[in-house]
Order: C-alpha cells, then structure tokens, then sequence
C-alpha cells in the first residue's frame, strides 16, 4: 500500500509540472488504470494483498458535465472466525461494471478536480466464505460516489487519480453475515490511477481560453504579417497618424510599436519583434532631446495582479533592449498598466493581441 501511495504522489507530481492541455468543449475518453481495493464496512478484518484494475469509456458533453461507462476488477481479501473459533481467510473476486456521471469542479485548470455518483452491478466470486448462506457466486447492485482529479498532460492525454465509495444492495460481499444483517449491505473503498485518452474532441473551449489560472496556452497564430496588424491598429484605434509602418501614434504624445510581440504568459520576445524595436531605435535616435516612458500592457486573461507584474516585466524587456543598442538608459523608464486601458475588446483574439502592447509616452 505504500507503495502504491508513493507511485500515485509521483505520477501526481509528473503530470502537474508538465500540464500544457487546451480544454475542449466536448470530447470522448478511453481509460485504463490500475486500483486497491478493501473491504470498508464488513464483518471480516481486511488484509493487505487486494488489487484490481479497470477499463472505463467516457462521454464529456461539455467542460464540467461528463457520463462514463466503467468497468472493473477487483481482488479482495480478509479473514474472519467460524462459530468454533477457526480462522478463516476468504478471498472475494469481484467483478463490476458502473454507470457514473461526473462533475468537473474547475475544468479550465490544469489540474481539475471532480465528484462522481452512479449505480453499478456487481458479479462476486468467494473462495473459503460460507457454504451454506449466502451463495457464494452471485449477481448484485451497487451505489457508486467518489472524487477525483483529472491532471491535463497533453492534448490528447491526462492522469487521472480518484478515490471511490460503493455500497452493495446485501451483506454478502465478503463471505458471512450474522443474524441482525440479514437485509444490511456491504461496502468497499477503491482507490486507483490510470490514464485516459481523449479523442472525438469538439471545439476550443471559450470559457477556459479566458480561465485566469488555466496556466495552457492558446493556439498560437502568425503575428509576422504586419500589413494584418496594421490593419487591426486602424480597426480598434479611433485616432490612428502613422509616423512609421510598425509605429503608430494613438495620441499627440503616444506612440504604440505594432507587432513587439511576447510568448504567451512570459516577457520573452517573439522573433519578429525586433524589427519593430530597431525601428524605436531609430526613432529614439532622431529625437535625441526626448525622454520616453515605456508603457507595458496585457491582454485580461489572469488575475488583476499577475498581469500587473507581468507588463512590468514585459516593459523592463523592451527598454533592456533598446539600451542594448545604444540608447541611453536615462532617457527611458518604464512602467506597467496590466490589463488596463484596453484599445481592443477583449472578447476577439485579435482585440486581445491588441491590448497585449507597448506603448511609447513621450515625457517633457
């Protein structure tokens, strides 16, 4: 068993740090896995050698709403005393098959936890339980609760841990029964891990694109075509003077660099943005008096205070450049607005590219 538990926090913490899934509208799921089993209100004393393992379909008809089929089994084993004091120790084959609609606490996240309930049938198969009463082969039902935590590896796979209650519809699960318990029910606690490939996947989920804590990028599109940015500058900007193709004056006194573009949730720069800051450079050099504030902005996906340190970051990348290239570091400071001061609606992608920005503020 501690075993099991060290292999469960491992695969626990592999799939949390290299969780990079996108989050889909609606999508199939196949699983398989293994589990540990043990018998949880019975009149025997567990032991510890039980194991099982499953194989499970899964219907997701949206982000939080889910219907899966499952299948199972189960080694179970304790032991108890006869009526004449001799130790007997049973062993139950269980076979099962569930029914269970689940429900996904926190879908966009990378790690998203999830309740379950269902009904289920049972086929049990006792080895050295009682002869006489109650059969030692049989047919029964079940009710099925539990949680769990669907960990997002990669588009198509995830890990999945959960932890499961179910209560048998008699008091014949592990092999004896005494007088009171006649119309009583077993139960059993499962716990297991497996994997489950995703497939028939529907569309991008828009809910989650916008999720604060998602920590998944979003599909990456193709910034270097700057004839399109310029147009999205004229489309989403009302007072547009263009002093350059990659620099675009928004007011008598600001000045936004079209296509300085970051990776998605870092303050890295993209490839094609420094044409646009040589460009500045040029800028900076042919007006060698002024003084510039740069100005960092980001789009509102994420918390008020991760975007507000991250267009600090992203401004401080910018100006880190620019003196790179020779411009004199007190003729720039920077400063960050996060997600405030949208020029674009932040319900297009393209409004959101656009309000993920620099800004130059000319400082008299």
């Amino acid at each position: 068993m501690r075993n099991y538990l060290k292999t469960l926090a491992l695969m626990l913490t592999f799939g949390i740090g290299v969780s990079q899934a996108q989050t889909v509208t609606e999508s199939w799921a196949a699983g398989l896995g293994l589990s540990y089993p043990r018998f949880y209100s019975v009149n025997i004393t567990s032991l510890n050698s039980d194991f099982g393992a499953y194989l499970s379909l899964q219907r997701n008809f949206s982000e939080q709403v889910g219907l899966r089929l499952k299948g199972g089994y189960s080694y179970l084993t304790g032991q108890w005393n006869d009526a004449s004091l001799n130790l007997i120790k049973e062993k139950t084959n269980l076979t099962t098959g569930d029914l269970d609609l689940l429900y996904y606490l926190v879908p966009c996240a990378p790690v998203s936890p999830y309740l379950f309930a269902g009904v289920g049938f049972n086929y049990k198969g006792i080895t050295n339980g009682q002869t006489t009463y109650p059969d030692n082969n049989k047919f029964g039902s079940q009710l099925n609760v539990g949680a769990g935590a669907d960990i997002k590896i990669n588009p198509q796979w995830s890990l999945v841990t959960e932890f499961g209650y179910h209560v048998t519809n008699n008091s014949e699960l592990e092999g004896t029964i005494v007088p009171t318990e006649f119309s009583g029910h077993d139960s059993y606690l499962v716990l297991s891990a497996g994997l489950n490939l995703l497939f028939g996947k529907g569309e991008p989920s828009k809910q989650c694109e916008l999720c604060p804590y998602q920590g998944i990028a979003p599909e990456k599109k193709d910034m270097t075509d700057y004839t399109r940015i310029e147009d999205m500058i004229v489309k989403h900007i009302p007072k547009e003077v263009a002093t350059d193709r990659y620099i675009m004056a928004i007011s008598n006194d600001r000045l936004v660099l079209v296509g300085v573009n970051f990776a998605f949730d870092k303050s890295e720069l993209l490839p094609e943005s420094y044409p646009v800051l040589d460009k500045s450079v040029k800028l900076l050099n042919d007006k060698p008096d002024l003084k510039f504030e740069v100005e960092g902005y980001t789009d509102y996906v994420g918390t008020d205070a991760y975007n507000q340190e991250l267009s600090v970051e992203r401004a401080q990348k910018v100006k880190a450049y620019l003196v790179s290239k020779g411009i004199a570091q007190n003729r720039l400071t920077t400063v960050g607005f996060g997600k405030n001061n949208p020029i674009g609606s932040n319900n297009t992608e393209e409004g959101r590219a656009m309000n993920r920005r620099i800004v130059f503020k000319m400082v008299k």
